[in-house]
Parts: C-alpha cells; sequence; structure tokens
C-alpha cells in the first residue's frame, strides 16, 4: 500500500527487453538519490508514476535497483518503457504518516491532459480520464495522478469521457514530475480505493 506522497524522483536510465517475443516485458533500471535506497531490500514494493513494481536487484552502491515490468503492465500504464523521470516512493510502512490517502499502486485507467496552466500561484493541471472512471470521481475526492495524491476540484461528463481539473501548488511541481505534463501528455490514473469499494457493495449484481 501507498500513500500517493511522492518520497523522491528517479531516473530510469536503461530499459532492457526480457524477451524477443511481444508478450516479454522488460527490465528497467532506476537512478535513485543517494541514501534513497538505503532501507531498501530485493523483494520490497516500489511504486514508479504510481505502479507498484518489485525491486529485483539493488547496485553495491545502493545507487540503482531494477524492476521487471510485465507486456501487460507496459500496456496499462505510460512512461515507464523508456529512460526518463519517475515518481518513487517506498510501500507504506504501519507506523507512518498517512498524508495522502490510500494508494495500492495498481493503475485504473489512462487519462490525457487537456490543458495545464498558471493560475494565481498555483498551477490548474486538467484531465480527461476515460467514460468507465467517472463514477469514482467526485468534488473534493481524491485521485492518483502517476502516483501522486491529489484533490479534483471540478468534474463534468463530456461526450469523450469525463474531464476534471486539479490545482497544483509550487511545491508539488518541484518535488515531482508533474511539472513536466503539457496538453496532450498520457497519465496513469487510480481512483480512490474507497469508492472503488462503494461502487462494488451499491451496484445490482452485488444487492442480488
Amino acid at each position: 500500500m501507498f500513500t500517493g506522497i511522492i518520497t523522491s524522483i528517479g531516473q530510469i536510465t536503461e530499459v532492457q527487453p526480457l524477451g524477443a517475443d511481444p508478450a516479454h516485458g522488460k527490465r528497467l533500471t532506476i537512478q535513485a538519490p543517494a541514501g534513497y535506497l538505503d532501507d531498501v531490500e530485493l523483494g520490497d514494493s516500489i511504486a514508479l508514476q504510481g505502479a507498484c513494481m518489485t525491486v529485483t536487484t539493488l547496485s553495491d552502491d545502493r545507487l540503482r535497483f531494477t524492476i521487471d515490468i510485465s507486456a501487460e503492465s507496459l500496456r496499462l500504464t505510460r512512461g515507464l518503457d523508456s529512460p526518463g523521470a519517475v515518481n518513487l516512493e517506498k510501500a507504506l510502512r504501519a507506523h507512518d504518516r498517512l498524508g495522502g490517502h490510500i494508494v495500492s499502486g495498481h493503475v485504473d485507467g489512462l487519462g490525457e491532459v487537456t490543458s495545464f496552466e498558471p493560475v494565481g500561484e498555483s498551477w490548474e493541471l486538467r484531465i480527461r480520464a476515460p467514460r468507465d472512471l467517472a463514477r469514482f470521481l467526485a468534488y473534493k475526492g481524491s485521485i492518483t495522478v502517476n502516483g501522486v495524491s491529489l484533490t479534483v476540484n471540478k468534474v463534468a461528463d463530456e461526450a469523450a469521457g469525463v474531464g476534471f481539473s486539479i490545482n497544483l501548488i509550487p511545491h508539488t511541481l518541484q518535488h515531482t514530475t508533474l511539472g513536466q505534463l503539457q496538453a496532450g501528455s498520457p497519465v496513469n490514473l487510480e481512483i480512490d480505493l474507497i469508492a472503488r469499494y462503494v461502487e462494488r457493495m451499491l451496484s445490482p449484481a452485488a444487492q442480488a
């Protein structure tokens, strides 16, 4: 489990195919800041851009780690198939502060940035999400974008899906990869875990 509070920014430095067939996944090498991996062990979970991954190797100097990502996970996410910056969050420990909201690290769908503009001292990020996620988005509800826990400020159903907006403060832009977004950028979305269970409990199939 995670909180959606990004603890560092890493860099994917190498992407290696795990086989020649398209059904094979890839092995990613990620560079982390000095000291970030000091308490990480093999098999630990780290979320990359909001997707929960397992540490498979650690370099002797504890500055790099690798993860193996399946072809299916690559298909369902963005930002994990080529070198570049990624948001990092280590798995939640029982005694940690829950600064964001409960996040599972499972991407529910891909959104698209429709606008990213300054508003006063902050920035307004507008995203279009798939229609099947519309029932999980609510005013002042929680959403995870590329692994970052955020609050929905506006939501509106659209012909092509559902649009929602978020206000980002400078601190968030400085300490995550969200500042690199622009109109047309794809983003990984995870809906609120509680909303997922409420929807299931209220569905006609669950009440039958």
